[in-house]
């Protein structure tokens, strides 16, 4: 019995010596604090800034419309508009479309050359002329008066030719 008893301390002891070990290696289980109670949350993300608007500079006044117009010029004995004449007018017609209800008055010139009765029609003619071009560009007739001064208004000497030149005009004023 002896040899018994020996023989199951031996087995016991190896038993031991197999199982100790492998208990020494079990960690105990440790229970944990839950992690969202440790963790701090990352900061929410600032918004971005809102983009500036841009700096729109108010719009232009619309330009306003220059009545101050140059003489439209016509040759000897003739109520036909010049070619130079035509660049005066338009600037007429754009500056009458952009104050659609500026009234003018177109006053019809003669020099001194012919009779009193011919200038005086010569001049209507010519301011009836420059009335015709500004309708046919569209602006409004009713806005527009015609008158003739025949050659009782020169602006230069009528004993020159060059100042005759210049008395034979229609001139296109704004009425107030």
């Amino acid at each position: 019995m002896r040899f018994l008893k020996s023989n199951l301390l031996l087995v016991l002891a190896v038993s031991l010596a197999f199982t100790l070990p492998a208990c020494k290696a079990k960690k105990a289980v440790v229970k944990q604090e839950p992690v969202a109670d440790t963790v701090k949350p990352a900061p929410t993300p600032k918004p971005a800034p809102a983009p500036e608007p841009e700096k729109q500079e108010p719009a232009p006044a619309p330009e306003q419309p220059n009545f101050n117009f140059a003489n439209v010029q016509f040759e000897l004995n003739s109520a036909v508009l010049k070619t130079d004449s035509y660049q005066t007018l338009d600037i007429v017609v754009s500056s009458l479309k952009r104050a659609p209800s500026t009234k003018l008055i177109l006053n019809g010139n003669s020099s001194a050359e012919g009779s009193a009765e011919h200038n005086m029609s010569l001049s209507v003619d010519r301011a009836n002329s420059v009335k015709a071009y500004l309708v046919n560009a569209g602006i409004n007739g009713a806005n527009l008066t015609t008158k003739g001064y025949g050659e009782s208004k020169p602006i230069s000497d009528n004993t020159t030719e060059e100042g005759r030149a210049l008395n034979r005009r229609v001139e296109i004023k704004v009425i107030q």
